[in-house]
């Protein structure tokens, strides 16, 4: 696996669990406001090995809970399985982010007890993804892993960066597509310095009023990063 980089230890990066972090190279969609755009170039070169991280989590048993494998986007990844049952052979929870683009990858995780918790982002109503994500993409993938966590196989979120370029009533969208769903993060977006477009983000008080929206329709609405 291609491994672009890794923090150590984090508390926020898997809920309730002290967690290693480990980020994927590539990704098949192009986020204008991507944090991780380094990664996303597949010829990113990292000093990282497979070696490397095992090392670390065997240092580490007892000390870390679990380990996040992130990226650009991870079922990208052709040997990801293999990655994760090591990483589970040696007792520790996963948790996957992905982007929902590869319901095959990430329905086989679920069926095999391969990952403990799956936050997949949703970038912007369904009918609206070239928008947000800069490229063409087969939304019918990204409706079935929805559908997929709403059978509540596997604890998860959905998350959305709540960019300038999505409003309220495109919240309101994105949660009627997600109608029940246990748990939905707003993530603010921020500014970074490589964004050619100098765009600012919403206001708290566009965040709550998101916030009051998405609660019509999912159980546990959470802001992330508004102050």
């Amino acid at each position: 696996m291609i491994i672009g980089g890794m923090v150590k230890n984090s508390f926020v990066d898997f809920p309730h669990k002290i967690a290693c972090v480990v980020f994927t190279v590539g990704c098949n969609f192009n986020c204008w406001y991507c944090h991780n755009s380094h990664l996303v170039d597949k010829n990113h070169k990292t000093k990282i090995t497979e070696a490397q991280v095992f090392e670390f989590l065997k240092q580490r048993k007892g000390f870390v809970d679990g380990v996040v494998v992130s990226g650009g986007e991870p079922t990208l990844q052709y040997d990801l399985i293999d990655f994760i049952s090591k990483v589970k052979e040696m007792g520790y929870l996963v948790k996957l982010d992905t982007n929902g683009s590869n319901y095959k990858i990430l329905k086989y995780l679920i069926d095999n007890n391969l990952v403990d918790y799956v936050a997949m982002d949703i970038k912007a109503p369904l009918d609206d993804y070239h928008k947000i994500i800069g490229v063409d993409t087969d939304i019918e993938q990204i409706k079935s892993s929805i559908n997929l966590l709403l059978q509540n196989k596997v604890d998860y979120e959905f998350r959305t960066t709540y960019s300038p370029d999505l409003n309220a009533n495109d919240i309101e969208e994105i949660c009627k597509t997600i109608a029940g769903a246990k748990n939905y993060s707003i993530q603010k977006y921020r500014l970074v310095e490589y964004n050619k477009v100098n765009m600012m983000p919403r206001s708290r008080e566009e965040h709550l009023l998101a916030q009051e929206i998405a609660r019509k329709y999912v159980h546990n609405v959470v802001l992330k990063g508004v102050d």
